[in-house]
């Protein structure tokens, strides 16, 4: 394709890969980050999962990869150093592909932090930008005792496969990859999904393509009438993204996601060129599937599939830890359990494989004041996205506002369950606000003459059986009047209940 058709970050990443500058970060630290190229800057280093933050500037985010959101105590010790060394500019948000970002960074930090995450197993290589993001899976994978089947070394194997030397280097856009191992997942807003499902009395996936959020539109994934076998799943995903990488929009970034691709040749067209890509045999599949609930929140203590063995969800408000609450994190996790923590897309954390003779102790530990294993139904399962706080794009502080919106709604409602929300501070969607049953989007809105801070209100989405994305809901509400009206909303609704 000529040079002049393409877009401007469409230029900059064919003169160049971001790979590239992990050999030059040193240099470009001694050189100080106001001298680097714009393009370096902006661009290329979130090849490395290093992303400048406007709002911040001179402090960086390291962006992380944990595939199916699993991390150990050792590993997560090394992190919470790397953020304590930053002082009161350090923080670390669990994301909503059970990821970790580390906040607060210096860019002359990221070179020996690099380093030390190859010493630990750990890697940020290709977190960012054009590039295939966090690869999720059941968090309970291995330990649950209702799962179809344990989606860790399913989600490494596809993890090795596209990061491999092989692998994509300028995708066309970013490019979402799930693996369901259980009845109840988050799945169909990723590009590619595989969902647990029979054929002719064998366990394999059915594939799921084309889901996506943007400012532009929004889609859940589609069946692509294929099934595979476990073992297939890594080369597919390959075969996926390396004919996404030839194949997709490079003039147009609103319309370049994978779902675009698929409305250009069709289904039908779509399907051959990648069996023809993949090369090996695979089952023609109607689309059926063993998903039909909503994701389970795994909060609290929970039996695992083992004989004597406890799984404890902790709850972590909007997803923000510090360093003092991880180093007492991997500390609980060590003593208690195996070392072992998995992340959750719904931003909170369980502690995994403990015995039963040390669960009480476990639950008088004083982090669980803050991390409760039973928070109230409105903040279970309360999602944030980052928020204007470190996001340029944000228009509202999305986390302090759904944290404090939430804590006024609970001093005069009840409710009897959970109820999932997603805060997300622009309609880039980050924080998934069409996936709640509330959804909250940043917006500006004029109230008493004067334009401020607002949140337009979704509902309805549903992640079970039947799903389908939240819609539009009236008008945009100031955030100074958001409680006030949300009550007679969740009492009308939700099913909530006035306090006496």
């Amino acid at each position: 394709m000529p040079a002049a058709a393409l877009s401007k970050i469409e230029q900059a990443k064919a003169e160049r890969c971001g790979l590239e500058l992990e050999a030059e970060l040193d240099q470009l630290a001694h050189a100080g980050w106001q001298q680097l190229d714009e393009a370096d800057l902006t661009i290329r280093l979130k090849w490395l999962g290093i992303f400048f933050r406007p709002v911040t500037p001179g402090r960086f985010m390291l962006r992380l990869r944990l595939p199916n959101g699993v991390i150990n105590s050792h590993q997560l010790e090394l992190l919470a150093e790397a953020i304590d060394r930053c002082g009161e500019h350090g923080s670390a948000d669990i994301t909503t592909r059970q990821n970790l970002q580390l906040r607060g960074l210096l860019l002359e930090d990221m070179q020996p932090l690099l380093t030390q995450l190859q010493t630990v197993g750990l890697t940020s290589k290709q977190s960012g930008h054009d590039n295939p993001r966090n690869i999720t899976g059941n968090p309970l994978a291995g330990i649950d005792p209702d799962e179809f089947i344990d989606t860790r070394p399913l989600v490494a194997a596809i993890q090795a496969e596209l990061l491999g030397i092989d692998g994509p280097r300028n995708l066309p856009r970013k490019f979402n990859v799930a693996v369901g191992g259980a009845a109840d997942s988050f799945l169909l807003h990723n590009d590619l999904a595989y969902l647990p499902s029979i054929y002719a009395g064998e366990l394999g996936f059915t594939v799921m393509v084309g889901g996506f959020f943007s400012a532009q539109r929004n889609e859940l994934a589609k069946p692509l009438g294929l099934w595979l076998r476990p073992e297939q799943l890594a080369g597919f995903s390959l075969a996926v993204l390396l004919h996404y990488q030839e194949n997709g929009n490079r003039m147009a970034r609103n319309k370049s996601r994978l779902m675009y691709l698929i409305d250009q040749l069709g289904f039908d067209i779509y399907r051959q060129q990648l069996l023809d890509a993949y090369g090996q045999p695979v089952q023609v599949h109607d689309g059926s599937h063993l998903v039909d609930q909503p994701p389970r929140s795994c909060l609290g203590v929970n039996q695992q599939a083992q004989k004597d063995f406890h799984w404890l969800g902790l709850h972590v408000p909007m997803g923000r830890l510090d360093a003092d609450s991880m180093f007492e994190l991997s500390r609980l996790a060590r003593t208690y359990g195996n070392s072992e923590i998995r992340l959750t897309e719904a931003q909170n954390l369980l502690i995994a494989n403990i015995p039963n003779e040390k669960l009480d102790q476990l639950l008088a530990e004083p982090l669980l004041l803050r991390f409760s294993p039973k928070p109230s139904p409105l903040q279970a399962e309360a999602v944030s996205c980052t928020g204007s706080k470190y996001c340029s794009f944000a228009m509202i502080p999305t986390k302090s506002t759904a944290q404090k919106v939430l804590e006024q709604l609970e001093l005069t409602l009840q409710l009897e369950r959970p109820l999932r929300s997603h805060w997300t501070g622009c309609a880039n969607a980050c924080g998934q606000p069409y996936m709640g049953e509330l959804g909250f989007m940043g917006a500006k809105t004029k109230h008493n003459g004067e334009m401020v801070e607002a949140v337009k209100v979704y509902l309805g989405g549903d992640l079970g059986a039947s799903p389908k994305l939240a819609e539009l809901y009236g008008k945009a509400i100031p955030l100074t009047e958001l409680a006030d009206q949300l009550k007679p909303l969740l009492v009308e609704k939700f099913g909530a209940v006035l306090r006496g």
